[in-house]
């Protein structure tokens, strides 16, 4: 499958435009003025000559759509005049705010491209052992004037024509969005335009970055965040482990928190911290529960993975760790500092969004932003992060180097195998991993047949990581490299060293019960907390 993940494009330039014209406005416009937003598409598409479709007014009509939904809003009636502006106020209503769906498809701006199937192209020579025609179950080849020719109506789309020719002559041909799509959630409306099935969406947010069209957005928080600064309410950031490099540099975490600060936020928090506390709970359910009550245990961090395997394996859903994520273990801690404040989570990942919907979730993150949206936000005011001379502190310093790898494949499960060998090293837990929806399923459909009996599954859905989330910056090699270097300036090994973690004891709260540590881990974030000491040599406390 072709993925265009990490590749700079025109899309990607008008994508980040849209969210820096927005973030700026935000900033300076009057309250209830919203004139503006209809001024946008014109900055951002000039003039009177199309540069990528075949007018410059669809192409203003996509910007103008895209802007809506930047802006929360949903997408425009095509069927009598409206203005961009046209129910702003309702933007500002966090109980309105993500009315369904979250990923929408602007229908004029979709190519229409052809579904699923198999063509004969012109590179084929009408060879005489027509394998594909001896190959195919159906007898749906035959050959016109000497060239191989598939009956659409009797293809089974096997594929086994395309993988016998030795020309290479047979091509598949299939909708990039529905091909990315790891639910199998995208079909054809009575236009054949790419339409969604909501009820099977998990917003992993993969057919954002591979519509070669621009054709499907997600909705954005960017404004209510600005507002709620601007308002001059408490609002603090949790940045996902994903963070570093994506707006260049190598981690500056400091400078990081430096440049938050000047986009009015109160402070910045890394929610590697909540990692270290996630995989210190999913390690204790491990212990407990694996294999004597559960015949195996999913990691419970990426929602897009976790939703779909409840969904598709409903008999199994107990299997899925029942663990708080990161983001909302972080949000909880913040929070117990911070009653008052706005708590905005910020990541690489779309899904993160529809978690947040929760109610169990909405008490405790207030906004989702995406890093290619705050990058708007920089943008808006001129920051450049890594020039800052004079970065801050905060007041959850450190997490572990396990913590900091959750943003990559195969990091989570390694930060819970850590943690349960610290207390138990005579423990083997058995591991595997899958990377994609496709992957994950198939995954679940092994340890279901009792493949992976007695294993930790490790299920993500962006390939690569979080790294590779639709709302990225930065290459994924590139990213994953980082990562791994960043994790080497971590002042802790595992999770069991968090020096936070008995703050939260009471914090971690499921189905009405409150979890404790075992007395393992509850000695060694003693430990942690009394004697720790940063990658400085000073002592943590």
């Amino acid at each position: 499958m072709a993925d265009m993940r990490g590749i700079y494009t025109n899309l990607t330039a008008i994508r980040r435009r849209v969210f820096a014209e927005v973030a700026r406005l935000a900033y300076t416009v009057e309250p209830g003025n919203y004139g503006w937003i209809d001024e946008i598409p014109y900055e951002i598409i000039p003039g009177d000559v199309a540069t990528y479709r075949e007018s410059v007014f669809l192409e203003r009509a996509i910007v103008s759509e895209r802007v809506r939904l930047a802006m929360g809003l949903p997408l425009s009636p095509v069927d009598r005049p409206s203005r961009i502006s046209d129910g702003i106020a309702e933007a500002l209503k966090p109980e309105t705010y993500y009315e369904p769906p979250l990923v929408n498809i602007i229908k004029f701006a979709c190519n229409a491209c052809a579904e699923h199937s198999y063509k004969v192209s012109n590179q084929c020579q009408g060879c005489l052992a027509h394998p594909c025609r001896e190959i195919c179950p159906t007898g749906a080849i035959t050959f016109v004037e000497h060239k191989a020719h598939i009956d659409q109506e009797k293809c089974i789309k096997c594929g086994r024509c395309k993988d016998v020719c030795p020309y290479t002559a047979i091509i598949h041909r299939e909708r990039p969005c529905a091909e990315a799509c790891g639910m199998h959630c995208i079909g054809s409306d009575d236009q054949g335009r790419a339409d969604i099935d909501y009820d099977r969406c998990v917003s992993c947010g993969q057919c954002l970055v591979n519509c070669p069209f621009g054709a499907i957005s997600d909705k954005s928080q960017l404004f209510q965040v600005i507002a709620a600064i601007r308002s001059g309410a408490e609002v603090i950031a949790c940045v996902a482990p994903a963070f570093v490099g994506q707006y260049g540099g190598r981690g500056e975490v400091g400078k990081l928190r430096a440049a938050f600060k000047m986009l009015g936020f109160s402070g910045m928090t890394e929610v590697a911290i909540g990692a270290d506390l996630c995989a210190l709970q999913e390690s204790e359910d491990f212990l407990e529960e694996v294999p004597d009550e559960l015949p195996f245990m999913g990691t419970s961090c990426c929602p897009a993975w976790s939703s779909m395997a409840k969904m598709d394996f409903p008999e199994y859903a107990n299997c899925i760790s029942m663990a708080l994520t990161p983001m909302t273990l972080t949000a909880r801690l913040v929070r117990e500092r911070h009653p008052e404040a706005k708590i905005v989570f910020v990541g690489p990942c779309s899904a993160k969004k529809l978690e947040a919907m929760r109610t169990s979730v909405r008490s405790e993150v207030d906004f989702v932003l995406t890093f290619e949206e705050v990058a708007g936000m920089f943008e808006a005011k001129g920051i450049e992060y890594t020039q800052i001379t004079e970065p801050m502190g905060d007041d959850f310093e450190d997490a572990s180097s396990d913590a900091r790898g959750f943003a990559v494949a195969g990091g989570v499960a390694s930060a819970v195998v850590n943690a349960v060998k610290r207390t138990h090293p005579e423990r083997e837990v058995p591991v595997v991993g899958a990377e994609g929806l496709d992957a994950c399923r198939n995954m679940m459909k092994q340890a279901v047949k009792g493949a992976y009996h007695g294993y930790l599954l490790e299920g993500m859905a962006c390939p690569g990581g979080c790294v590779a989330g639709p709302g990225t910056l930065l290459g994924i090699r590139k990213a994953q490299g980082m990562i791994k270097a960043y994790q080497r300036r971590s002042p802790f090994k595992d999770a069991t060293e968090n020096p936070y973690r008995a703050e939260i004891d009471h914090l971690i709260k499921e189905n009405g019960k409150y979890t404790e540590l075992s007395p393992e881990f509850a000695e060694l974030a003693d430990v942690a907390h009394d004697g720790a000491e940063s990658a400085d040599g000073s002592a943590i406390v």
